[in-house]
């Protein structure tokens, strides 16, 4: 039964992807994933108060790869660059070994735990996490 609510929700932010738009007065980064060929833009602004204003994403990809994109988004707006990091390290461990954060709650993201049985998958689920890698996170 959760891995059919699961499920939805994954196939929920496929279908209805959150952020899923271009931001002109932003930086952005182009990713494609080194694993499959999925590709996105992602779009950022940081407040004057180090919280990240704004993100958003354009893409095309799997369900798994469009869906982690859409959550991300909905995760890293209003955080601090510390609490991005600390969500980026969470998704990595909930993703390549199944461990749940405990500090902080991952909402919709915990939906993609399943898809740490499946070793092919690890880097559409973490597409979005290593494009803020490459744009701003440094980890």
């Amino acid at each position: 039964m959760l891995d059919d609510l699961y499920r939805q929700l994954i196939m929920d932010h496929t279908r209805r992807k959150r952020n899923y738009r271009e931001m002109k007065d932003g930086d952005f980064v182009h990713y494609k994933n080194p694993t499959c060929g999925d590709v996105m833009t992602l779009f950022w602004k940081w407040n004057d108060n180090g919280t990240l204003e704004d993100v958003s994403f354009i893409g095309e990809g799997c369900s798994i790869s469009m869906a982690s994109c859409s959550m991300m988004t909905e995760l890293a707006k209003g955080k601090s660059y510390h609490e991005i990091v600390a969500l980026r390290e969470g998704m990595e461990r909930l993703i390549r070994h199944e461990e749940e954060p405990d500090e902080f709650d991952l909402d919709d993201a915990l939906s993609l735990a399943g898809v740490h049985r499946l070793r092919a998958r690890h880097n559409c689920a973490l597409m979005p996490w290593q494009a803020m890698d490459r744009a701003f996170l440094d980890t």
